[in-house]
């Protein structure tokens, strides 16, 4: 038992959990909470963001790079409310997130005190747990209870905390219960699932995986099932790398951020393998297509789309239990025209980008990364165009780590991100993936990036507008209006703001300031770096609907479709026309 304020408790508290950095900004209503950072600052580094907001995605963003929880805090009042954006997105995405809310003294509540706010209710909705202290000595109590359900219930817990009562001395005594959190546990899946499963699969002519982030850590199981069973691939877009990308069964995946190999395997599907995942687009996929739903969630069953078969079961335990089945499913013409499908759309999107004729492609950018990213880097990519752009371009074919504002879909997720690689996985490079859009909603926080010494790597793809929105509200035959956008020179804004800032308008550009970063990573650069590329102001590929096949949709619309994104049919034949080919 030692004495200490509680504010110093609760951050052994943080220790005891493997917590090594929060992010926040000092105030009146948190200042003996900061006090407590300050007395353990050689165990749990404080980093001082520039908004609540970014510190706020960057501990979502920890917990999808590790799995381990991140932790923010505000101040009352508008401290506590600027974290509203990155507790939503940590929600949505089911990610364990602790935020440590300051509150006035209690002396003061229910006067109309400065920045005084009921925030118990406030928080309700974004947390699993939402507790306000009463008295000092609960609060290392408190705290720990709030990171097991934070853990346990996967979302973010919320501790409220009076300032007079975290100033007070306490006696602090660790506890001795074990502090382990194991997500991988074996699950025994019911015999009849595996048996009743095995039979629709092999009735299947056309089978298809759809891989959700509950099957992120188990690349080798799904890889195994994958394989055994001759099935292709798809993944959400959160769980980008469950397969590796380069693996011959992975086709991407469906919808805006999608492939063509991918929407259109969902439309050719007769079975769809439905796995810890909650798409929420799952009911724009044929209604005619049976499907086997798989969550350990039994209130995710057919919750987006009516389910033939469910199985209450984690998804790795289930596909281990397929496999040790010793039962297989042959290749067949189905696999094989999938395979060649999203080869020869990944043949096209190599094209686009070795193309500057007309202006920088997107895609001449992601090429270039995946040439030099290293086995274990960490990306971070925004919300907009330049999600379909990283979904379909980075590599994750190694130890890679990918985060995205999933459900939430947050715009400025891409900045804070990079910063929480940095500090995450600190062997190896970050990386963060922004529009011009997403980048000036963060773009103050490269000052975090240069006071801690993380050299993030912020590409930022410029096109002055809100690319996204203005695809909208073209499909919606809208006017445009509110989606353009100042342009801006974000490489001097880096410099201005102590970074190293590039420019580039050209794929000679790309070569050069690529070449200049492996001699600044060689030579131990501690700088965060912004490359601004100035892209060309054409639409990324709609694949939520890719009407190619003329068979299907007829030959003008085909034709039509293929002519307004520069797609040559005789190199990209659609899905149905392969299988017709292979089935002949």
């Amino acid at each position: 038992m030692t004495k200490m304020i509680a504010g110093q408790a609760l951050v052994k508290v943080l220790e005891d959990w493997g917590v090594d950095h929060v992010y926040g900004i000092p105030g009146g209503s948190i200042n003996h909470t900061v006090e407590g950072l300050y007395l353990e600052k050689d165990k749990v580094k404080y980093i001082q963001v520039r908004h609540e907001e970014v510190g706020a995605i960057a501990a979502s963003a920890d917990a999808k790079f590790t799995g381990k929880i991140g932790v923010a805090f505000g101040s009352a009042g508008p401290g506590a409310t600027h974290l509203f954006n990155g507790l939503y997105d940590a929600k949505m995405d089911h990610v364990p997130v602790l935020a440590l809310v300051g509150q006035v003294p209690q002396p003061a509540m229910n006067t109309n005190y400065f920045q005084e706010m009921d925030e118990t209710p406030m928080f309700s909705d974004v947390s699993v747990y939402n507790k306000q202290v009463t008295t000092a000595d609960q609060i290392p109590y408190v705290v720990n209870q709030a990171i097991k359900e934070a853990y346990r219930q996967k979302g973010v817990a919320v501790v409220i905390l009076p300032e007079d009562l975290t100033s007070q001395e306490i006696d602090y005594t660790p506890t001795r219960t074990p502090l382990v959190v194991n997500d991988d546990f074996k699950q025994t899946v019911d015999p009849k699932a595996v048996e009743d499963t095995l039979k629709m699969i092999k009735d299947a002519k056309h089978p298809l995986i759809y891989a959700g982030r509950g099957l992120l850590g188990a690349r080798d199981t799904l890889t195994k099932f994958s394989e055994q069973f001759n099935i292709p691939v798809m993944n959400s877009v959160p769980a980008t790398g469950v397969i590796s990308t380069d693996h011959p069964n992975f086709i991407g995946t469906t919808g805006r951020l999608g492939t063509k190999s991918g929407f259109e395997a969902i439309q050719n599907a007769d079975l769809i393998l439905f796995l810890a995942s909650e798409y929420p687009f799952a009911n724009f996929w044929p209604q005619d297509t049976k499907m086997i739903q798989v969550n350990n969630n039994p209130y995710d069953i057919g919750k987006r789309i009516d389910v033939d078969y469910a199985v209450i079961a984690d998804a790795k335990s289930y596909l281990q239990a397929m496999i040790d089945s010793g039962e297989s499913r042959p290749k067949d013409a189905w696999l094989e025209a999938n395979q060649e499908n999203k080869k020869n759309w990944d043949t096209w999107l190599d094209q686009l980008a070795d193309d500057d004729s007309d202006g920088l492609n997107a895609e001449s950018v992601t090429k270039k990364i995946a040439e030099i990213a290293g086995p274990n880097d960490t990306y971070a990519v925004d919300t907009g165009n330049v999600s379909e752009w990283g979904v379909r371009g980075l590599p994750m074919n190694k130890n890679q780590r990918f985060a995205i504002s999933g459900l939430f879909a947050t715009m400025g997720f891409g900045l804070p991100g990079g910063l929480a690689g940095a500090l995450s996985v600190p062997d190896a490079q970050a990386w963060s993936l922004s529009g011009d859009g997403g980048f000036s909603m963060v773009v103050q926080d490269i000052l975090t990036e240069v006071r801690y010494n993380l050299p993030v790597i912020n590409v930022v793809f410029s096109n002055d507008r809100f690319g996204f929105i203005w695809y909208e509200q073209m499909q919606t035959k809208q006017h445009f209006y509110g989606v353009d956008l100042n342009a801006a020179d974000w490489a001097k804004v880096s410099e201005g703001l102590g970074g190293i800032g590039f420019t580039v308008k050209s794929i000679k550009d790309l070569d050069e300031v690529f070449a200049k970063i492996k001699d600044l990573q060689a030579s131990g650069n501690k700088k965060p770096i912004v490359i601004d590329v100035k892209i060309k102001q054409d639409n990324p590929v709609a694949t939520a609907f890719m009407p190619l096949d003329s068979q299907k949709y007829g030959e003008e619309t085909a034709e039509e479709f293929a002519k307004q994104y520069h797609i040559d049919r005789q190199q990209q034949p659609s899905l149905e026309e392969l299988l017709r080919s292979k089935e002949q």
